[in-house]
Parts: structure tokens; C-alpha cells; sequence
């Protein structure tokens, strides 16, 4: 998955009580309140860009290439992955069977503990990390119809992964590079996402385990 950026100035599902507990962590409810902003910020940035925002069922692209993923995702992936096992067996089979085909072929090269699914936190775990699985599906992706079968419970990455978002620092605005084609930089200014990330600072905190994993991982757990 590639982003375009640009140069700006710095911009200012789980229902609750559903617990989902993994290495005795729990996912917290607020968790809940965190989806349905992003839900909304999205559908408002997604409204301002009107067909310069190309994102849609079908287009896979940011599907393809491992990222890392933070414990409050991976507990979002696996209480859907739950609810999935219950209301929809044959589809929670089915991404089973595409998770474990995931680490089948890429186990070996794993830069961490592929026991545990947990990513290694070396300087040489990481560089190793970026040169891994860079070109392989999401496991979560139904290669027939080209949906993710987890929407969802998608991770936070995924969320926002389209409509221009700060970085970093705040000082790049990132965007996906099939959107946005001819646009000028003030009309993708107009059209940025805003990302609650305190809040899912804090929610984080809440989790014992700080290590990152996979979403092929996540959806084993």
C-alpha cells in the first residue's frame, strides 16, 4: 500500500459491556465509542471529497502488505472473530483457513515469535519487519469479491487508510494515492480526516500487553 503526501500546516465492534478476554486482556468498552467517531469523521471527510474519495468494495490495493497491529485491534479482530464463530461459521471458517494458509507461508521469515504472533521489538526485528510480507492479501480479504470480511472489526490502520490524515508529527498529510487525482493541495486540506488518536492512546494504556502482532495472527487468537 503506497500514501501521497503533502506538506501542510499541523492541524489542530464491540457494544459495551461485551468483554473479549485473550493472555487475560480485555477489550475495553470504550473501544465502542472510538469506532463510532471514526465511523463518523470518515463518512464527513468522505462526504467533503465526493468522487475524488474512489475507495469502495473491490479496490484492494491498501489490502495487500503486512502492518503492524496494536493490541486494542487485535482484541477488536478477535471479539469479532467470536461474534463471527457464532452468527456466521462458515465464514469465520473460511478467514481461519485463510489466516492459517497466511502463516503457513510466511512463519519462517516471521521477525518476531511465531508462536505467539507477537512482532520482535530489536532494531533488527524491526528493519527485518520492513522487508516482510510486503506484497502479501490480507488474509481478512475475500479474494472473490474483493471485501473484507472483518469490516467491521477492521483495525485503526484500515479506518483510515483513503481520506487525507496528519502523520507523524502533524506536519504531513497523508492520502491515499488512487484518490485525490488532479486535486490541488488546499482541496485535500478541505477534505482531511481527524483521527482521535488520544483516545485510543488511553484505551491502549488499559491493555497490559504493548507488543504488536498481525492481523493473520489476531484473527487465530
Amino acid at each position: 500500500m503506497e500514501w501521497r503526501i503533502i506538506r501542510g500546516k499541523k492541524a489542530a465492534n464491540q457494544t459495551l459491556g461485551q468483554c473479549f478476554i485473550l493472555f487475560g486482556m480485555c477489550l475495553p468498552t470504550g473501544d465502542s465509542l472510538l469506532v463510532q467517531i471514526m465511523s463518523a469523521t470518515f463518512a464527513e471527510a468522505a462526504l467533503r471529497a465526493g468522487d475524488r474519495l474512489v475507495c469502495r468494495q473491490g479496490c484492494t490495493q491498501c489490502c495487500h502488505g503486512v502492518f503492524a497491529l496494536n493490541q486494542l485491534d487485535a482484541l477488536r479482530l478477535r471479539s469479532g472473530m467470536e461474534t463471527l464463530r457464532a452468527a456466521e461459521p462458515a465464514l469465520a471458517h473460511e478467514i481461519e483457513h485463510r489466516a492459517q494458509m497466511w502463516v503457513v507461508e510466511h512463519e519462517a521469515g516471521f521477525p518476531g515469535d511465531a508462536q505467539t504472533g507477537l512482532l520482535g521489538d530489536t532494531e533488527a526485528d524491526r528493519e527485518r519487519f520492513e522487508e516482510f510480507a510486503n506484497e502479501a492479501p490480507c488474509p481478512a480479504l475475500d479474494p472473490e469479491t474483493g471485501r473484507c470480511d472483518v469490516y467491521a472489526w477492521r483495525p485503526m490502520t484500515c479506518r483510515i487508510f483513503g481520506p487525507p490524515v496528519r502523520m507523524g508529527d502533524g506536519e504531513a498529510l497523508a492520502h491515499c494515492e488512487l484518490c485525490f487525482k488532479g486535486a490541488t493541495t488546499d482541496e485535500v486540506v478541505a477534505c482531511e480526516m481527524t483521527v482521535p488518536f488520544d483516545l485510543e492512546a488511553e484505551l491502549m494504556d488499559e491493555i497490559p500487553l504493548k507488543r504488536d502482532t498481525v492481523v493473520a495472527f489476531a484473527l487465530l487468537g
